[in-house]
């Protein structure tokens, strides 16, 4: 197996099997009280999930979050949870697709549309890797595996740790600011599992991007997933490195609030989404949607394709559940119902200088 597709059968197992949450610190959605309406006056059945995102319509605002690619078992992987999302009317996130630009005959693990043909599908690369692409490689990358959209994630703190990861993030915002102008797709700018914060989002959008993932803290920490295969490989000066890093980066919560007043059109909140009553909230903060990843991973490597479809009907049971006993027929009543931040979201807004976000 080559180096990076050795790296992406590391992540996939550490991800299925190794405790590599973040350890002290939450995605603070906990903070994010929803007021009860105690005379919702509507039927459960009325209660309406679907959102339109980047074109196309999704029964519920969940997306099967960017994990893997690049590896036979990867390939299963995604076969099997593009097939779900599917069937579930969800939107479905490749991993990074590097492995395939690197080796050509790895594409058939990014290769979902024959499971997934109506799917919303993201592709991915990283912005260190879309610098020196070509515009023509990088619609390639997206083509051949029917992408609706490229992802562009930033990732520095998990590279720092990883042995051979990136060092030189220059350019970042010039590549961005040019695929936004030139690439003649939609271009989603996401983080994994850090955070996108009020300063960054407004150099975002003063290059003209729509959408972002804010792939918050609180979830995997891809800090612990590098430290933990530095461990594995006795390199005690990235395991230490990633040790001080483990809990690195803006918490979920706080990066969808500090972003939902700056005009995104798409705000994804991906890191940490563990449940309905996350994704409830997250929306009413101001996203668009909601992504999860390690959660529906461990159920599908745990339980088979039975667990992780279980996994996603509880989400979105409990998310249906929330917009009911809110009085909220749709995300957009949602996103308008009133809810109250308390402790260190509170304290963390206030002390960025972001105004709560206006309903």
């Amino acid at each position: 197996m080559s180096g990076i597709g050795e790296r992406k059968s590391d992540h996939l197992a550490i991800c299925a099997k190794d405790d590599v949450g973040f350890r002290g610190v939450s995605t603070l959605l906990e903070c994010v009280r929803l007021v009860h309406d105690a005379l919702p006056d509507c039927k459960l059945e009325d209660v309406d999930t679907s959102v339109a995102v980047l074109g196309k319509r999704l029964r519920a605002p969940i997306f099967i979050a960017a994990m893997t690619g690049g590896t036979e078992e990867a390939g299963r992987v995604n076969a099997e949870l593009a097939s779900i999302a599917e069937e579930r009317g969800l939107g479905f996130g490749l991993g990074s697709q590097r492995a395939m630009h690197l080796r050509p005959e790895s594409r058939s693990t990014y290769s979902v549309r024959a499971k997934a043909p109506t799917t919303l599908v993201l592709g991915n690369v990283g912005v260190v890797q879309a610098r020196a692409m070509s515009d023509a490689a990088l619609r390639e990358l997206v083509g051949s595996v029917g992408a609706d959209a490229l992802c562009i994630h930033l990732n520095p703190a998990m590279e720092l740790i990883q042995p051979g990861g990136d060092r030189d993030f220059s350019g970042g915002l010039e590549t961005i600011a040019h695929l936004v102008r030139d690439l003649g797709l939609p271009i989603v700018v996401k983080e994994t599992g850090c955070g996108i914060s009020p300063a960054v989002a407004a150099r975002l959008r003063a290059v003209g991007v729509q959408h972002v993932d804010v792939s918050g803290a609180g979830g995997t920490s891809w800090v612990g997933v590098e430290a933990t295969r530095a461990a594995a490989a006795g390199n005690e000066s990235a395991r230490s490195l990633g040790e001080a890093f483990w809990d690195w980066g803006l918490p979920t919560a706080v990066s969808v609030a500090a972003l939902a007043p700056m005009g995104f059109e798409t705000i994804v909140a991906t890191g940490g989404i563990a449940s309905g009553l996350d994704v409830a909230r997250a929306i009413a903060l101001g996203a668009t949607a909601a992504g999860v990843a390690r959660p529906v991973l461990k159920a599908l490597i745990s339980g088979g394709r039975a667990a992780a479809t279980a996994f996603l009907e509880r989400m979105e049971a409990e998310l249906v559940a929330a917009m009911l006993l809110t009085g909220s027929r749709t995300l957009a009543a949602l996103r308008r119902a009133p809810r109250v931040l308390v402790g260190e979201l509170s304290t963390w807004m206030d002390q960025l200088g972001q105004p709560t976000p206006k309903k």
